[in-house]
């Protein structure tokens, strides 16, 4: 199944090579194309396909996004990322790759959009399946570049044609993002895999996107108009809880450490746990996965191995228990330029993989954007701030994944379970944050927790000791967008301090 999807995107490339700023089609004639449903799923097909290269999701942004976070570190070209005082060159290129390959995805989306309403061979349901799925790709897109960039161009089905946008606040950007979750929260299906091809979102998805919506908007009240706190945390906590009361997800239960492969193994199609990931395989596999290893022999393709950390140097690494299976699955001892406590990072691992080579091959684990695991912190989080205070709910949900990550049942209390009387709201909070680094780590979603919970700059200096500047928490608006949009100014729109 993984396979079949993963070809269908292969052979869905409608404007992948057309310049990213080039909102027009080039040879396509719109009016006879998009009236079909076979037609609109190839062209829905084609969003994905930009997004999943190495050049976005499958290497460059993960790895940029590892190389932040307080657990780790970056070596070779990715050093200057973990030093936090800029990026060098190759990295700005990286970048700048990242958000091209992203508004190539979103003009794909855009042209879905602007286009399903006059397709005359398509029922309604099916209409609405496929605006619902563009829409919460595009709210996806959205989100990613307004965490890492701020405000930015705004790209819609209706000003296509135009080149010379200005920036949008990051209001504007979520306004956006919002209104299309919520679009995709009505239109897609409630069916998970496998009756739901594996790769498609779903109802939940985009409810889960949603619950991390509202977290990061109550998070950073500042950049809002008119936002009340307290209703956002509830919405996130509500969003949240709906996945869990839908029953539709478990977490997968594990007794030894190397019982997660059934979660991240190349072999794995889907499981109970996945909510929306990006499917890859050996045709057109995960790139990240040859950043996380030395040599084949260890694991997958090598040669690479970007990312490290320290047994020793890293606290959160030297404290992390031993007890505690993640660990040992996620970490393995390699003896190389950076010392006898070094340690790379094996959550992913493919010993059948080859090395990437234009696109083509790569490891066939999937990149898990959103699990179950997420889902039930984003609600320990989001319930106890709702309420002032840890409730049973949100203890209950941090604890399923505490559970699991010594082997127990996740859903019988355990001998490791967390106390409530043991924790007052702030408290409570730093625990979900140290879990979900534990959960997470090696998914490129920790220096984003970072931000969001405005704690990024004195973690870092905690951990690592080093200052990072308020600019790095940002990046530079690519040249690529700075020189051909007339429309910013160089000496204002660019981000402070690049």
């Amino acid at each position: 199944m993984k396979q079949t999807f993963l070809a269908i995107l292969m052979l869905a490339t409608l404007g992948g090579c057309s310049d990213m700023l080039e909102e027009k089609p080039k040879s396509l004639v719109v009016e006879n194309f998009y009236q079909t449903k076979d037609e609109l799923v190839a062209a829905v097909n084609a969003i994905y396909v930009p997004m999943r290269t190495d050049g976005g999701f499958g290497i460059n942004y993960p790895a940029q996004q590892e190389g932040m976070a307080d657990y780790g570190y970056s070596r070779g070209s990715q050093t200057d990322v973990s030093g936090y005082q800029g990026l060098l060159p190759q990295n700005v290129s990286r970048v700048q790759s990242v958000w091209e390959n992203i508004y190539q995805s979103i003009r794909n989306a855009n042209l879905v959009i602007a286009n399903l309403p006059n397709a005359a061979q398509v029922s309604e349901e099916d209409a609405a399946a496929l605006m619902a799925e563009a829409k919460y790709l595009r709210a996806m897109l959205y989100f990613v570049l307004v965490r890492n960039w701020k405000g930015v161009p705004l790209r819609t089905e209706t000003n296509m044609g135009e080149l010379a946008l200005p920036r949008a606040s990051i209001e504007e950007v979520y306004n956006l993002i919002l209104a299309d979750a919520l679009v995709a929260e009505a239109g897609l299906t409630d069916r998970t895999s496998p009756d739901l091809a594996a790769g498609r979102p779903n109802k939940w998805a985009a409810k889960t996107l949603l619950a991390e919506i509202y977290m990061t908007r109550a998070s950073t009240p500042e950049d809002f108009s008119e936002l009340h706190v307290e209703d956002e945390w509830a919405l996130a906590r509500d969003k949240a809880q709906e996945v869990i009361n839908s029953g539709k997800y478990a977490l997968v239960q594990v007794k030894t450490s190397e019982d997660f492969q059934n979660i991240f193994g190349p072999d794995v199609v889907s499981t109970p746990e996945e909510i929306f990931y990006l499917k890859y395989s050996h045709q057109q596999g995960f790139g990240l996965v040859s950043y996380a290893h030395r040599t084949k022999l260890y694991y997958g393709p090598g040669g690479v191995y970007a990312q490290y950390t320290d047994t020793v140097a890293n606290p959160i690494i030297a404290n992390w228990d031993r007890a505690d299976l993640r660990r040992e699955h996620i970490l393995y001892p390699d003896v190389f330029d950076k010392g006898p406590t070094t340690v790379l990072y094996r959550k992913y691992r493919d010993p059948l993989a080859v090395a990437p080579t234009g696109g083509v091959g790569g490891a066939g684990n999937d990149y898990p954007w959103y699990r179950y695991a997420d889902l039930l912190l984003f609600h320990a989080e989001a319930a106890a701030r709702a309420a002032g205070a840890p409730t049973a709910e949100a203890l209950e949900s941090l604890n399923q994944v505490h559970r699991r990550a010594y082997g127990y049942p996740s859903n019988a209390p355990s001998p490791v379970d967390f106390d409530i009387a043991d924790y007052d709201l702030q408290g409570f909070i730093d625990q979900v944050v140290e879990e979900r680094g534990f959960e997470t780590m090696y998914e490129g979603k920790r220096w984003l927790d970072l931000k969001r919970l405005g704690i990024a700059v004195q973690r870092i200096k905690q951990v690592k000791n080093i200052d990072v500047a308020e600019k790095h928490l940002f990046w530079p608006i690519p040249d690529s967008e700075m020189l051909y949009n007339e429309a910013l100014d160089p000496l204002t729109d660019q981000n402070t301090g690049y």
